[in-house]
């Protein structure tokens, strides 16, 4: 059953919606870079994914199928029949998703720093299995650890604080019941079905998904175009927030 989603618009409701989903342990501010500077000329959607942020906190495990059915819900709740999709890790995970399952909602499809495949299975459910015991305050060094570059977390402490404090008060079944989905996940059968015209983006300092996984999706989803962004780990979308703005407005306006 689909829950209840937290979100937020920003820009004209009657131009082209672009929806934006978050990494894991992220709530719907960490896309507020892209959605301020693409709101004049996009209505841009945010949300919180099931467990996470305000968004309701259902029991796990999860499953992707879930998590892209909860978005296909929410479109049609707010009465948007088709959008642009962009996400990050497990966003761009839910956003695959959605355009192999339902193509016909689907404009353009923008995948950051993401993958189909994303094991192993077993440090997943370990980390699903940690959380569920100890909270996200167990696993938060590691977490941040591998969101941002060395120079980045010591230049920004401020940012690193901000985002320590986001995925700290994800729900610890929320955080779980998503690692359960993601070491469940296997999109590469799907990605060849996708239609959407495809930017796929990985960041070159990424350790949590490094850039193969990206030129693998990049090459399994027909005519996708493969973008590489330097002096970024996992969250790009803050690190290098002017270059992944400007490379996601490009695409969605070509």
């Amino acid at each position: 059953m689909p829950v209840e989603l937290r979100h937020e618009f920003r820009g004209k409701r009657d131009s082209p919606a672009v929806v934006f989903t978050g990494s894991l342990g992220t709530d719907l501010t960490m896309w507020l870079p892209q959605t301020e500077a693409l709101g004049p000329h996009f209505c841009t959607l945010r949300y919180d994914i099931r467990g996470h942020g305000a968004s309701e906190v259902p029991p796990g495990p999860y499953s992707m199928a879930e998590l892209g059915s909860d978005l296909m819900a929410l479109l049609d709740r707010l009465g948007i029949e088709r959008a642009s999709l962009c996400g990050l890790s497990i966003g761009g995970m839910v956003s695959q998703w959605v355009a192999a399952h339902a193509p016909d909602r689907v404009e353009r499809l923008v995948l950051c720093c993401t993958s189909a495949q994303l094991g192993p299975r077993e440090s997943w459910l370990e980390r699903a299995a940690t959380v569920r015991s100890e909270g996200v305050d167990a696993v938060a060094d590691a977490v941040l650890g591998r969101w941002f570059t060395p120079p980045f977390a010591q230049a920004h402490p401020d940012v690193i604080e901000r985002m320590r404090a986001m995925l700290i008060a994800t729900p610890r079944e929320g955080y779980a019941g998503c690692c359960e989905a993601i070491a469940a996940m296997d999109l590469t059968g799907d990605l060849p079905s996708i239609s959407a015209p495809t930017l796929v983006v990985s960041a070159a300092e990424d350790p949590s998904i490094p850039p193969e996984h990206g030129r693998r999706i990049a090459e399994l989803i027909p005519g996708a175009r493969f973008e590489l962004v330097e002096h970024a780990a996992h969250i790009a979308s803050i690190e290098q927030a002017d270059e992944i703005t400007a490379l996601i407005r490009g695409f969605l306006s070509e």
